[in-house]
């Protein structure tokens, strides 16, 4: 996926942050996505998504607050002015750096690329000071303050980076003077943090309208509104997101397919679920999550000694987290169906208490 000018880092978040398995995989575009200190690489290394296709990897639970301010154009103040307040000037949006401002940015991207996030924050933030106008110094703003845990600032940046964009669009064009056509990233890069940030319906509406911009088929679009949907309840929909992304990298089996087994199985497709749950388990055997799926759809087929053979294969102290409601619910966010059978299992083997 081609950046403008190198000037756009792209960051997609993974879907259970908590988790560390089914995370539908963070992206990043230009970042050396193991200098970031809060992500993890997933069981035997990286699996592709581009934002990444990129690597598996998986976010750690963040805290965040502070609020970036929304810079206006500034009056000049004189007394009794001769004009309308209307017929000041705004400056241009600014879509490539140049000069002081490009220099800075660069000097934050160089940061960024050694691991360095607070200093790459503070040359960012500097750049959004120095160029309010300026689209990516509000974009890359808010990747540091992504990878630094702070996802509500983020958003903010990523908002004034996506009002900014709208606004050159809407611009008179001009010979050589280029315009943002990176809306859809934009959109996307704040549908996913919503979506990591218990906004589901706003990340829905995100990611609708980078698929939109997009208008043609893209993977990663594809997963991020396929787990927004299914976090709104609309599995039909979300099942369909998911089949098309897995036709088009149906070569390399990655987290997400997790995902797509457990809304088939919700939606009544036990057959669809299996055959997608052992391709999974042959690409990560060891993953917990994957385990207890296996396990659980295993148990709902009849097969109890089967299920409880492999259920019984995750470590005890992780297993029992899988009789936890909370943690189904909040952390790995199944569908219901599979947290009404896994329970049935957790009760089997004696992990959950009978209240039947």
């Amino acid at each position: 996926m081609a950046m403008k000018s190198g000037l756009l880092i792209s960051i997609l978040f993974s879907f259970d942050y908590a988790n560390a398995f089914s995370h539908p995989d963070t992206k990043l575009l230009g970042m050396p996505r193991k200098k970031i200190q809060i992500l993890t690489k997933l069981n035997e290394g990286r699996q592709n998504t581009e934002v990444t296709t990129t690597s598996t990897t998986s976010l750690n639970r963040r805290q965040f607050a502070f609020s970036v301010p929304v810079t206006i154009a500034s009056l000049v103040a004189v007394p009794n002015p001769s004009f309308s307040l209307d017929e000041v000037a705004v400056e241009p949006v600014q879509v490539v750096a140049t000069g002081d401002v490009k220099k800075i940015f660069n000097e934050g991207r160089a940061m960024e690329s050694q691991g360095n996030m607070l200093a790459a924050q503070r040359l960012f933030a500097k750049v959004t000071k120095v160029a309010p106008r300026f689209i990516y110094g509000w974009s890359q703003l808010g990747n540091t303050q992504v990878a630094l845990g702070a996802l509500t600032p983020a958003e903010d940046s990523y908002t004034r980076a996506i009002d900014l964009c709208i606004e050159s669009r809407k611009e008179e064009e001009k010979f050589g003077v280029p315009r943002c056509n990176d809306l859809y990233l934009l959109y996307l890069n704040r549908g996913s943090l919503r979506m990591n940030n218990k906004m589901a319906k706003e990340a829905l509406s995100d990611l609708e309208r980078a698929d939109g911009l997009r208008a043609k088929p893209d993977a990663i679009i594809l997963q991020n509104r396929a787990r927004a949907r299914e976090l709104n309840g609309l599995y039909a929909a979300a099942d369909r997101d998911y089949t098309v992304a897995i036709s088009m990298t149906s070569n390399e089996v990655a987290p997400f397919w997790l995902r797509s087994s457990l809304v088939k199985f919700q939606l009544g497709d036990t057959i669809g679920a299996f055959d997608l749950i052992r391709r999974v388990e042959n690409k990560f055997p060891e993953a917990p999550e994957v385990k207890a799926a296996l396990a659980t759809l295993l148990s709902a087929k009849g097969d109890q000694t089967g299920a409880q053979r492999k259920f019984l294969e995750i470590p005890d102290l992780q297993r029992k987290k899988y009789s936890q409601d909370f943690y189904l619910q909040n952390v790995l966010s199944w569908p219901p169906k599979m947290i009404d059978n896994v329970g049935k299992l957790a009760v089997a083997v004696g992990d959950k208490p009978d209240e039947s």
